[in-house]
């Protein structure tokens, strides 16, 4: 791990996680959801003498990528932009509603698609697709680590509730791609939720019961 560059920061009144990932040997990075303190993070990679290289998005919610919610104006991609334009990366899935919250262009994102790969320097990050929160959430797996936005917590996982939120889809995600990733992949979650900032996948499997729900049945019961 120590040539990769690799920094999770605890921001914002809704105890998000914000990620800078990327590699030591180009000093080439990503940012992973930014939002709410902007300035900080781009302090952040400033001081670390990182140069960055792009941004990537797991979801729309505005507390991910910048925009309104709950009547709060939440800094994020359009700030990024305007002192470090980069690329912008979204599912294909998603790009519509990025764009709706944020006010970026077409031009601004670049779409991606489930198993895609990004290199960042000598790092590469695979993007997966995984919808049930939103239709075009998605998690990005690099080496044994998966960062997963609101798909899955330490505890939980992400509300099905909201516009564009899918309970089947969920359940789909959950137990037939996230359930069968190695127990030893560590899981950094879009939220401080569940008592840990991280943690190993064999232990989430055990303690998460949104991942041990026997039948599509069980789990619609469940969700209500």
């Amino acid at each position: 791990m120590s040539d990769i560059y690799f920094k999770q920061l605890l921001l914002g009144p809704m105890e998000n996680f914000v990620y800078a990932i990327g590699c030591m040997n180009t000093r080439e990075c990503v940012v992973i959801d930014p939002a709410w303190d902007i300035d900080g993070l781009v302090g952040q990679l400033d001081a670390d003498d990182m140069t960055l290289k792009g941004a990537l998005v797991t979801h729309y919610h505005p507390d991910h990528c910048g925009g309104t919610i709950f009547g709060m104006q939440i800094k994020g991609l359009p700030e990024l932009m305007a002192t470090r334009p980069v690329p912008v990366y979204v599912n294909e899935h998603e790009a519509a509603g990025v764009k709706q919250v944020t006010g970026l262009s077409d031009s601004d994102l670049k779409k991606q698609s489930s198993g895609d790969k990004l290199k960042v320097g000598d790092l590469e990050i695979e993007f997966l697709h995984t919808p049930g929160h939103t239709p075009g959430s998605q998690c990005f797996k690099i080496g044994r680590s998966l960062v997963s936005g609101d798909t899955l917590f330490i505890q939980g996982c992400g509300r099905v509730d909201l516009p564009g939120g899918d309970s089947e889809e969920m359940y789909r995600t959950l137990t037939t791609k996230l359930a069968t990733l190695p127990d030893n992949t560590i899981l950094y979650p879009g939220h401080n939720y569940g008592g840990a900032p991280h943690a190993e996948m064999g232990q989430v499997k055990q303690t998460n019961h949104y991942l041990r729900v026997p039948s599509l049945d069980a789990w619609r019961s469940m969700m209500g």
